[in-house]
């Protein structure tokens, strides 16, 4: 999800954030291989969900106001797979992604109990 107050800047750190994140198992087990050493080669799906920013603090219904706007999150987010495919490229690291604003089905084997929130 994008805010409204997100940057070039904070694209780019997140960007090389993801592909430098060491999050995946070498031959011990140890989360010490990144997106550049899988074998095989690493890959990424960017989906983009403003539901991220959803706030339920107050009422039944989540509030979406800290979440950007359509008109202002597209370009952030065309700008950042454009970031991710640039700078993963020299890796080999591909990246694919989801129809910005389109209700979409997922599907995915999460290999470990791993979540990680970024944020800059």
């Amino acid at each position: 999800g994008f805010a409204p107050t997100d940057t070039e800047d904070a694209l780019a750190w997140m960007a090389d954030k993801i592909l430098g994140l060491r999050v995946f198992g070498d031959a011990a087990g140890k989360m010490n291989l990144g997106l550049a050493d899988v074998p095989g080669g690493g890959a990424l799906l960017v989906v983009s969900q403003f539901t991220l920013y959803g706030d339920v603090q107050k009422g039944r219904r989540p509030s979406f106001i800290n979440a950007a706007s359509p008109e202002a999150a597209v370009p952030l987010y065309e700008r950042f797979v454009a970031l991710l495919r640039e700078r993963g490229a020299g890796s080999g690291i591909r990246v694919e992604t989801g129809e910005f604003g389109a209700m979409m089905e997922v599907e995915l084997v999460n290999d470990g109990p791993v979540t990680l929130i970024l944020e800059k």
